[in-house]
């Protein structure tokens, strides 16, 4: 399984919006994408999956930029991957939105989908606030 770049650059950039904007200011991309060195482009591909996602707000103009819709401690792992790259499933007959026609007579489709349950179960339990606390 593999976490796309854009999966691990949406945590990456969510966790230095949490620090940067810990008192509830709007944080320009520009100094997040510097802080995170990720391209300014490429941070806003990300932002706007984020924001279109609810997980960020943004305001434009002098003082503007993104901040969280709401506290580091409420936003799960998961969340923002899946807002960020689509899926976290292993496999995609999984994720179920390919429907696989083998999937009762697969013998390794039981090992796949325990292996989504864990690491789903494993980013549901890590959130944003776990990883914003890495952040020197």
């Amino acid at each position: 399984m593999m976490i796309s770049s854009k999966g691990k650059y949406a945590v990456r950039v969510m966790a230095q919006l949490a620090v940067d904007g810990s008192s509830g200011e709007y944080v320009p991309l520009k100094t997040i994408a510097e802080q995170q060195r990720i391209s300014l482009k490429y941070s806003e591909s990300i932002m706007a999956k984020l924001s279109k996602a609810g997980l960020v707000t943004a305001a434009s103009g002098k003082g503007g930029g993104y901040r969280l819709s709401k506290s580091p401690s409420e936003y799960r792992i998961s969340d923002i991957l899946k807002a960020a790259s689509e899926t976290i499933a292993p496999v995609s007959c999984t994720n179920g939105a390919v429907p696989c026609e083998n999937t009762d007579s697969c013998c390794t489709f039981p090992i796949w989908n325990e292996l989504n349950e864990i690491v789903s179960d494993f980013l549901d339990s890590k959130t944003l606030a776990d990883v914003a606390a890495n952040i020197t």
